[in-house]
C-alpha cells in the first residue's frame, strides 16, 4: 500500500456502509446485469471516499469501461498472478479536466514520454484527488500544475460529464493490471477564448510534452476511430495538419504541425503503444459533443 493517503473508491450498498472498492472488481460490471460497457450511477465525494451507488434516476451520470478493459477479461489464473501489493491497492481517483472556451475549444495534453503510466499519449489536463479537496479543486490543481492555467473558480461553471474506468497497461497482452482508477471527466466552461487563454499557458516539461486545442470537428473524428473496432474515419472535411504547441525541456513552446493521423489512431492490439488519443478522451469528447448538440437551439 503507499504510503500517502489516497481518495479511493467506495461503492455503497443498499445496506450498510460503504465498502472499498476491491483493485480486481470491474465497476462497471458491478452495477450492470449483463456485459453492458456503459452504466448509470450516481457519485459523491465524501470524507475522502469517492461513493459510486445506483442512486437516484435523476442525479445519475454515464461510468464506461473499454470493451477490452484487462479486468474483464482477467481469467482465475491471470487474476491469481497479480501480486498482493497490487490487489491491495483499491481503485484509486482521478479527475481530468474538460476545459471549454468561449469559442467552444478543448484542451488536449500530450503526457510526457517518461511518464510510467500512459507516456506520450493525448488527455485532458488532470491528476490525482487530494484528500480534502473537492473535485473542482482537485482538477483547478492539476490544470494548473500541469498547463500553467490558474482559473478563478468564481469564474468558471463546472459540471461531471461521465466516469471512466480506466486500466493500466490497458491491453492484458502488454502485461497484468497494476493501476485502475475512476477518472472523473470535469467539464470547465471559461469565459476565455482559447487564444486567451492561450497566452497564459506554460505547460511543466515533466508532465505535458504538447498541447492542442480541439475543435468539435477533429473531436468528432477523433471519436469515429473507435478503439477495439475497424472501419474508416471520414478525415476529407479534415485539414492536412493541425497546429499543436511542442514543449521543450526548459518549458518554452514553440509551433509544430502534426498529420490527422495522430488523433485518429487506435490503440494497437499488441505490440507497443504509440502517439494518439487514449480511449477514455474519445468517450470524453463523445460526451462533450453531445452536451453541444443539446446546448445548441
Amino acid at each position: 500500500m503507499d504510503k500517502v493517503r489516497r481518495v479511493l473508491v467506495y461503492v455503497w450498498k443498499e445496506r450498510g456502509a460503504p465498502q472499498q472498492a476491491p483493485f480486481l472488481q470491474s465497476l462497471t460490471a458491478h452495477f450492470s446485469d449483463g456485459e453492458d460497457e456503459e452504466v448509470q450511477v450516481s457519485c459523491s465525494l465524501q470524507r475522502n471516499q469517492f461513493l459510486l451507488s445506483r442512486g437516484d434516476e435523476g442525479r445519475r451520470v454515464p461510468l464506461k469501461r473499454a470493451s477490452f478493459c484487462p479486468i474483464k477479461h482477467l481469467s482465475p489464473a491471470e487474476a491469481a498472478a497479480v501480486p498482493p501489493d497490487v490487489r491491495q491497492r483499491g481503485v484509486d481517483v482521478g479527475v481530468s479536466v474538460v476545459l471549454q472556451t468561449a469559442d467552444r475549444r478543448l484542451l488536449l495534453t500530450r503526457r510526457a514520454k517518461e511518464l510510467r503510466i500512459f507516456p506520450n499519449v493525448w488527455v485532458p489536463p488532470g491528476g490525482h484527488v487530494e484528500p480534502e479537496e473537492t473535485m473542482l479543486e482537485a482538477g483547478l490543481r492539476e490544470l494548473q500544475e500541469e498547463t500553467g492555467l490558474r482559473l478563478d473558480p468564481e469564474g468558471v461553471s463546472s459540471r461531471v460529464l461521465g466516469l471512466w474506468e480506466s486500466v493500466f497497461p490497458p491491453l492484458l497482452s502488454r502485461g497484468l493490471p497494476h493501476r485502475h482508477h475512476v477518472v472523473v471527466y470535469l467539464l470547465l466552461l471559461s469565459p476565455h477564448s482559447h487564444l486567451q487563454l492561450q497566452s497564459s499557458l506554460s505547460p511543466s516539461p515533466a508532465e505535458v510534452s504538447a498541447c492542442v486545442w480541439v475543435d468539435s470537428r477533429l473531436a468528432r473524428a477523433i471519436v469515429a476511430a473507435v478503439d477495439g473496432e475497424d472501419g474508416e474515419v471520414p478525415v476529407d472535411q479534415l485539414p492536412s495538419s493541425f497546429r499543436v504547441m511542442e514543449v521543450s525541456a526548459d518549458g518554452s513552446l514553440s509551433e509544430s504541425l502534426l498529420p490527422p493521423s495522430v488523433f485518429i489512431g487506435r490503440v494497437p492490439s499488441s505490440g507497443p503503444d504509440v502517439e494518439r488519443v487514449s480511449t477514455g478522451t474519445k468517450y470524453a469528447l463523445d460526451l462533450w459533443l453531445r452536451s453541444l448538440d443539446a446546448s445548441t437551439p
